[in-house]
C-alpha cells in the first residue's frame, strides 16, 4: 500500500488511462484506514461520495472528456470548509448539531471542478485557537514522523494527512499560523497567500481580520496547480480583494534572476534552537543571502495580534460563552472568555498599529524581494509537552509555537513554508516571506530550493512500516 505520489502526477495518469480514478481513490480510504487510527487525522471519511466521484471521474475520460488538470487526485480539508451534506464542526461539538451544509465551500468547489476527489474532513484545534491541534472532543493528531509529537494546528490533521502520504493535497486556515507550523513539523509545503487573495465563503471563521485559506502539499508545483485553481473573485466572499488570476505553475521553473534576499534577525533568531537556525542558514546559503533584516515593531505587532485574535474570536462565540461554556474544549473556552473582556478600544489599537506595521514592511520590500524566518522556534515538541524555553524563560507552549508566524501574518504577507530535512532529525519549517501578491515569487523560490534538493519531502518511517 504505497503513499499517493503528487498530484500532478497522479492527474497524468488518470488522463492517460495508465492507472485509474477509482483505483487511487481506493488507495487513499484504504490508507485513510490503515493509517489514521494511529494519526488521528480525520474526523470524517466520505468514502461513498468518494468512490461514486472517481467513477464519475473514469466515464468522462473513456467518453473522452478530460475532467480538468487534479483528474482524480484525492485531497483532503480542515473540517471548518464547508462540504455539501455535511455539518461543519470546526472541531467543536457546539455545531454539531446545526444543519448541514448545503453547498460546498467555494476553495473546495474550485477544486472538485477541476477533477479533484474529496475524501475526508480533518481534524484542528476548536474554531481554529490553537497550535497544536490537541482537542478535547476529537482527540489529539499525531505527527506521522514521530507519533508522540504533536502534527502543529490548528491544521494538524490537514497536514499530517499529506505528510503520511494519504493524500497529496489538502486544505486548511492560517490565522496566526495554523498552515506554516504545522507544515514546519510535518515536514511539507504549505502556502499562507496575501490576506483576502482567496476567497473564504463557506469557510468557518475563526477571526474575520486575520483568517486565510490556503494548501498544503507534498511538491511546490502541487502547491501553485492548487493555488492557480482557487483564485479568482467570488460573489459569496464580499471581502476578496479582486486581482487578476495570475497564473503561477508555468513560470515555476525559471529560476529568480539577481533575487534579493534578506534573512530576518533580532526577533526571529534570538529565541530559536539551534537546529531551527541551521536550517535556516541552510536556505540561505543556497540563495546567496548574507544581509540580515530586522523588521521595525516586531513584538508590538505580535500584542496587537494577540488582542485582535482574542477579542474577535471570542466575538463570535459570546452566546456559547453565556449559555454553555462547558461544552466547549477547556483549552479555547478560558481564552475566549478573556478575548470577551477586552475593552473594545483595545482591539481598535491594535487594528490601526496594523495597518502601520503593514506600511513599514512595505518599505523593507523595496528592498529585498524574499526574506527568510523560522516557522517556529522548535521542531515537533511532545504532545504532553506544556512548556517552551524561549530566550531563557520558560514560557506555555501553545501561544509560543507561533513566535515567528503571528507578526508576519499580522501583515497578510505571502508566505510558503519549506521543509528542511538533515538525516536522523525532526523536519523544520523555513518561512519563505514575499511582498504582498507576489505569491509567483515565494512559490519560484520554494521551487529552486526544492529542485537544488535544499529542501524535500521526507517520507515518514509509520509510512514505510505500514507499506512494506
Amino acid at each position: 500500500m504505497k503513499p499517493l505520489p503528487d498530484a500532478i502526477a497522479i492527474a497524468d495518469a488518470i488522463r492517460q488511462r495508465r492507472i485509474t480514478a477509482s483505483s487511487v481513490v481506493g488507495t487513499a480510504l484504504e490508507n485513510i484506514q490503515r493509517l489514521d487510527p494511529a494519526l488521528n487525522a480525520f474526523t470524517a471519511v466520505f468514502s461513498e461520495q468518494a468512490i461514486k466521484s472517481a467513477a464519475e471521474i473514469d466515464r468522462k475520460i473513456a467518453q473522452g472528456v478530460d475532467p480538468g488538470p487534479l483528474a482524480g487526485v484525492p485531497f483532503s480539508v480542515k473540517n471548518l470548509y464547508d462540504v455539501a451534506g455535511v455539518t461543519t464542526v470546526a472541531g467543536s461539538k457546539v455545531l454539531k448539531d446545526l444543519p448541514p451544509a448545503d453547498r460546498d465551500a467555494t476553495l473546495v468547489a474550485r477544486l472538485k471542478n477541476a477533477g479533484a476527489v474529496l475524501v475526508g474532513a480533518n481534524n484542528m484545534d476548536e474554531f481554529a485557537y490553537g497550535f497544536t491541534t490537541q482537542n478535547a472532543h476529537y482527540g489529539d493528531t499525531h505527527n506521522p514522523h514521530d507519533l508522540e509529537r504533536s502534527a502543529g494546528g490548528s491544521s494538524g490533521g490537514s497536514a499530517a494527512a499529506v505528510a503520511a502520504g494519504i493524500v497529496p493535497l489538502s486544505l486548511g486556515t492560517d490565522t496566526n499560523g495554523s498552515i506554516r507550523v504545522p507544515a514546519g513539523f510535518c515536514g511539507i509545503f504549505g502556502l499562507k497567500p496575501t490576506f483576502r487573495r482567496l476567497s473564504r465563503s463557506g469557510v468557518y471563521p475563526f477571526v474575520a481580520d486575520l483568517d486565510h485559506a490556503g494548501p498544503f502539499a507534498r511538491s511546490v508545483r502541487d502547491l501553485a496547480l492548487a493555488y492557480d485553481l482557487m483564485q479568482g473573485p467570488d460573489a459569496g466572499d464580499p471581502h476578496i480583494l479582486e486581482r487578476p488570476i495570475e497564473p503561477t505553475l508555468p513560470g515555476l521553473e525559471v529560476a529568480v534572476p539577481n533575487i534579493r534576499v534578506g534573512v530576518l534577525g533580532g526577533w526571529f533568531a534570538q529565541s530559536a534552537e539551534p537546529v531551527v537556525l541551521e536550517a535556516v542558514d541552510r536556505v540561505a546559503t543556497a540563495l546567496g543571502a548574507n544581509r540580515t533584516v530586522e523588521l521595525p515593531g516586531v513584538a508590538e505587532a505580535r500584542a496587537a495580534a494577540f488582542c485582535i485574535t482574542a477579542g474577535g474570536g471570542a466575538a463570535l462565540r459570546l452566546n456559547d460563552l453565556r449559555e454553555r461554556p462547558q461544552a466547549l474544549d477547556p483549552a479555547t473556552r478560558d481564552r475566549f472568555f478573556a478575548g470577551a473582556l477586552l475593552p473594545a478600544s483595545v482591539v481598535q489599537k491594535a487594528r490601526a498599529l496594523r495597518l502601520d506595521f503593514r506600511d513599514r514592511l512595505q518599505a523593507v520590500f523595496r528592498d529585498y524581494d524574499i526574506l527568510l524566518a523560522p516557522a517556529t522556534p522548535c521542531p515537533a515538541p511532545r504532545l504532553d509537552q506544556t512548556t517552551l524555553r524561549i530566550g531563557g524563560r520558560v514560557v506555555p507552549l501553545r501561544p509560543n509555537i507561533g513566535i515567528y508566524t503571528q507578526p508576519l501574518s499580522f501583515a497578510g504577507l505571502p508566505i510558503v513554508t519549506v521543509p528542511v530535512v538533515s538525516h536522523g532529525q525532526l523536519p523544520v519549517g523555513v518561512q519563505i516571506v514575499g511582498a504582498p501578491w507576489r505569491e509567483d515569487m515565494v512559490l519560484r523560490v520554494a521551487a529552486m530550493l526544492e529542485k537544488s534538493g535544499t529542501v524535500h519531502v521526507r517520507l515518514p518511517e509509520i509510512v514505510a512500516g505500514a507499506t512494506g
